[in-house]
């Protein structure tokens, strides 16, 4: 049906099918007399952030539609029209010939005015059975459904370039550091092999949000269901959720998804500025490890001969902003009453630009690392000083035999011994020398404490060297879903 009007007293109708010069109703509008003025509609109106749930909105109404019809609720005609309608509403929406008006509360209310304009009282039958409440969190699940896996899949190419990067590179000596002072010799590999195990665990983070939100709210009305007989189960069977929520209540007033979510962008964008910090001090002179390529660097406007690391500096920035949209959401909820609170209009924007941030940084990010070049000569000359070797002249003792306290005691008085000469290493001392500390060290402990030694002889799970890396490689590729040798 097209509603009451006839031809000649109809209005005029614009591109979305909604009269001509009238505002979209609010759905709540029949209750008050008096209305909110312009700017505190706009105050409340929540269009300019929600509008990205357009197809989600669309998608959730035709199952809803269609259940609506099974059950006898409405008119299989009228279903089938509202069916066809959203159909074709969706299409415009995508080809552009619809344009959301955002004079409109929210885009659930846009959608239901489209429809309205367009069947007159066929369009007034979809919201039977549900409220706003349950609509705005069955769409806000149904877009994070396909969004979530969108941003799996931008984690794993990123992953996989670390790991082609650390197979490169299993074998190059650099210097490993604690308290960001040199600690023990390690590989390039080893290093690339830590980043990525950290954003394969975000990875499995992402999974586990996604299997808990992964539950239909649609049927759970404001709070306490409907006394319609809805067939819940065959709308969330419609929608490709697993089942629909348990408890209606909960249904409406549960954001744990979007917090965990939100916490698992932070995370990510935590180990992403962690990971950025260590390229900013590698690509100083003062370290020199790596030379990031000049289409991902930045010159100074009066310093001619700078070259900035600004892509690695703003994705270490910007993870303060999936930090504090993880404390506005935790901040949001934390004095709620449970069921439906408008404060709950908030959670879009905060989580929508977490989940936008650590996309776009984890594509900068993977173009970032996968031009980057290692300086390997550097960093293998840098694993000579410091004493690095120290751990290793300790354990050269201990499997001669000495008690570790007595081993590190003495490595530690060889330390001091070479600072003193104003010797660099271990290896600068004399086996004499070395002897007045232990009887123990012998001519092989010039071989044992070398920086490649060092490397290879931590072969077990976990350790540097390099056939352990490339294990630990093959074991990550696994991780991704791919062959061991993608």
């Amino acid at each position: 049906m097209a509603g009451h009007e006839t031809k000649k007293t109809r209005p005029k109708k614009n591109a979305s099918g909604v009269k001509a010069g009238s505002p979209f109703q609010p759905l709540w509008a029949g209750r008050l007399a008096e209305k909110p003025g312009a700017e505190a509609f706009a105050f409340q109106a929540s269009i300019g952030v929600d509008k990205r749930l357009a197809a989600c909105v669309i998608e959730g109404s035709r199952a809803h539609a269609v259940m609506l019809g099974k059950q006898g609720i409405i008119p299989k005609e009228a279903a089938a029209k509202l069916d066809k309608e959203l159909s074709k509403i969706a299409a415009e929406l995508e080809s552009g010939k619809l344009v959301i008006d955002e004079a409109a509360e929210d885009i659930h209310s846009f959608i239901e005015g489209v429809l309205t304009g367009r069947l007159g009282d066929d369009g007034r039958m979809v919201h039977a059975g549900r409220s706003r409440n349950d609509q705005v969190a069955v769409d806000f699940r149904l877009y994070l459904k396909r969004a979530v896996p969108e941003l799996q899949g931008e984690l794993k190419e990123t992953i996989a370039v670390l790991l082609d990067k650390a197979e490169e590179h299993s074998g190059s000596v650099m210097p490993g550091y604690t308290h960001l002072q040199r600690a023990q010799p390690v590989t390039a590999g080893h290093w690339l092999c830590a980043w990525s195990a950290a954003l394969v665990r975000d990875l499995s983070r992402f999974g586990d949000a996604l299997k808990r939100l992964d539950e239909c709210p649609l049927g759970s009305g404001a709070l306490a269901g409907s006394g319609l007989p809805l067939d819940r189960k065959a709308v969330a069977e419609a929608l490709g959720f697993a089942r629909p929520t348990l408890n209606a209540m909960d249904s409406v007033a549960d954001r744990d998804f979007a917090l965990e979510l939100a916490s698992s962008s932070a995370i990510a964008m935590t180990h992403l500025s962690r990971f950025c910090e260590d390229i900013v001090l590698w690509a100083s002179e003062e370290f020199g490890f790596i030379n990031l390529a000049e289409s991902w660097s930045t010159g100074s406007s009066i310093m001619p001969q700078k070259k900035n690391p600004d892509f690695a500096e703003l994705i270490r920035g910007k993870a303060a902003r999936a930090c504090g949209n993880l404390v506005t959401l935790l901040t949001l909820l934390k004095g709620l009453p449970y069921a439906y609170d408008k404060d709950l209009q908030e959670d879009k924007e905060a989580l929508f630009d977490s989940l936008d941030t650590l996309r776009i940084c984890l594509r900068m990010f993977r173009g970032m690392m996968a031009q980057a070049r290692f300086n390997t000569s550097r960093m293998e000359a840098a694993s000579l000083g410091g004493f690095l070797e120290a751990t290793d002249a300790a354990e050269y003792l201990v499997r001669k035999g000495l008690p570790f306290r007595k081993a590190h005691e003495a490595a530690a008085l060889v330390v001091r011994d070479c600072i003193e000469a104003g010797q660099k290493h271990i290896g600068e001392r004399s086996l004499g020398e070395l002897q007045k500390r232990c009887p123990l060290f012998k001519d092989d402990i010039y071989k044992a404490i070398a920086p490649a030694a060092c490397v290879k002889a931590r072969g077990l799970p976990g350790g540097p060297a390099p056939g352990e890396v490339k294990r630990q490689i093959r074991t990550l590729r696994k991780m991704l879903g791919g062959p061991p040798d993608l």
